[in-house]
């Protein structure tokens, strides 16, 4: 479980400099928003940097405190955000889904030009008439932080099983 590097590694000091540049260009130039542009980038670079240095190093110890942050949404998404986060987009996915507690989703398939995640309304629980269009929205928010690949959502529902006929004993006095 090694976090990928980001591309421009920073240290502390730098991003720090750069900060301070970037905000006496704020306070003395008309050009608010290519500065305010490179402000961001550049706090951007620090976290994530920083972001790369913490799961390294949890991912190179023993124990289970880089599970417990992935575990974290906000952390998660993060990582996410940084193209840090440790697991595959499919395990993302999975992740995602296993926080949709109303719905009983499973991945039919991904396209990958679309961005479109195809899921299917599991049978099971409830009375069985669940809504796609409310699974494909508990789906599409639970999703927009761990796979930010999945750009839209379709739900298809999956057949219906058999009728199941209730067998029991008559009334007493039926007979």
């Amino acid at each position: 479980m090694s976090a990928p590097t980001t591309a421009r590694p920073v240290t502390a000091e730098q991003t720090g400099r750069r900060i301070e540049e970037v905000l006496d260009r704020l306070a003395t130039s008309g050009d608010g928003a290519a500065a305010a542009e490179d402000l961001v980038r550049s706090l951007m670079d620090l976290y994530g940097t920083a972001l790369a240095h913490v799961v390294e190093l949890l991912g190179s110890t023993p124990g289970k405190a880089l599970a417990r942050l992935l575990d974290d949404d906000l952390v998660a998404s993060l990582l996410v955000l940084h193209d840090l986060h440790p697991e595959d987009r499919d395990t993302r996915i999975a992740r995602a889904l296993d926080g949709v507690r109303d719905h009983r989703l499973e991945v039919v398939g991904f396209e990958e030009h679309s961005g479109t995640l195809r899921l299917r309304a599991r049978a099971g629980g409830g009375c069985g008439c669940g809504s796609g269009t409310d699974a494909a929205r508990a789906a599409e928010t639970a999703l927009a932080a761990l796979a930010p690949e999945v750009r839209a959502v379709d739900v298809e529902t999956a057949p219906a099983g058999p009728t199941l006929l209730q067998i029991g004993t008559a009334p007493t006095g039926a007979r």
